[in-house]
């Protein structure tokens, strides 16, 4: 399920490009005195994750202004496959009426909970927000990452590595968050069909006080014909998130076409 928020700036404002753990607190602060106020120190999956602020400003020439002026508006989706979760969010927000994400301040205008449809079709996915997969150090020699790029615990997954190792872990990260979840494994042998590469990212994000470099990319996924179980194991990573650090806003996808 998805919570949609239509926000309006309060007043002149940058716009922060490092609202991740902001944006993740807002939630978390929101979730106080809930059956999900223990979320924040579980050191298990959040299942939820959130959008960009959506659409960002751009000049004459077509270029995105990091700059918000008052009365500009913007929405911002939150999703999680848990709908209490969704509608637990929405009361609280109706509480309050406005929120502040680190310096960026707005009123929230409307908000609205929805459904995304999974056709068995046609479906196309895009990765809205940066795709975050990490190989770990014990995987190393399987993936053939080379010795100049390996680090102690984790490299990120860039274009230089295997393309089936982003694969391998993306499937992996999936199957275990449902299994998670739902208390049953997936059975499916495979979950992806046709994968188009679009950019590789580098995020900077604010992690227990300290300037961190995430390494993520931009995917579509295609898929020409979806069995059932299929649509509910992507229904459940759309809702969810791909990949990994979703509570930060990494990996949320949107529906591309669906036919």
């Amino acid at each position: 399920m998805r919570l949609l928020l239509k926000l309006k700036a309060k007043e002149n404002f940058p716009y922060d490009r490092k609202y991740h753990h902001k944006a993740c607190g807002v939630i978390y602060s929101l979730l106080g005195e809930s059956q999900f106020s223990a979320l924040h120190d579980s050191k298990s999956y959040k299942f939820f994750c959130f959008s960009n602020l959506f659409p960002l400003p751009k000049n004459e020439d077509g270029k995105i202004e990091y700059s918000v002026e008052e009365g500009m508006t913007f929405n911002w989706i939150i999703s999680s496959p848990s709908v209490l979760f969704i509608r637990t969010l929405k009361e609280r927000f109706k509480e309050r009426r406005e929120i502040n994400i680190g310096e960026m301040e707005f009123s929230i205008e409307r908000m609205k909970t929805f459904e995304l449809k999974i056709s068995r079709r046609n479906l196309r996915l895009i990765s809205a927000t940066p795709i975050v997969i990490r190989i770990p150090e014990r995987r190393y020699a399987e993936y053939g990452i080379p010795k100049e790029f390996r680090k102690k615990r984790y490299v990120f997954w860039r274009r230089i590595y295997p393309f089936e190792a982003f694969v391998k872990q993306l499937e992996d990260n999936l199957r275990k968050k449902y299994q998670k979840f739902h208390c049953h494994e997936i059975e499916l042998e495979k979950i992806f069909e046709v994968f188009k590469f679009k950019k590789e990212v580098v995020s900077h994000v604010t992690l227990e006080g300290r300037d961190r470099m995430i390494v993520g990319s931009i995917w579509e996924f295609y898929f020409t014909y979806l069995t059932e179980e299929q649509r509910k194991v992507l229904k459940f990573g759309i809702d969810c998130g791909f990949g990994e650090r979703n509570s930060l806003g990494f990996g949320f996808i949107n529906l591309l076409k669906s036919e």
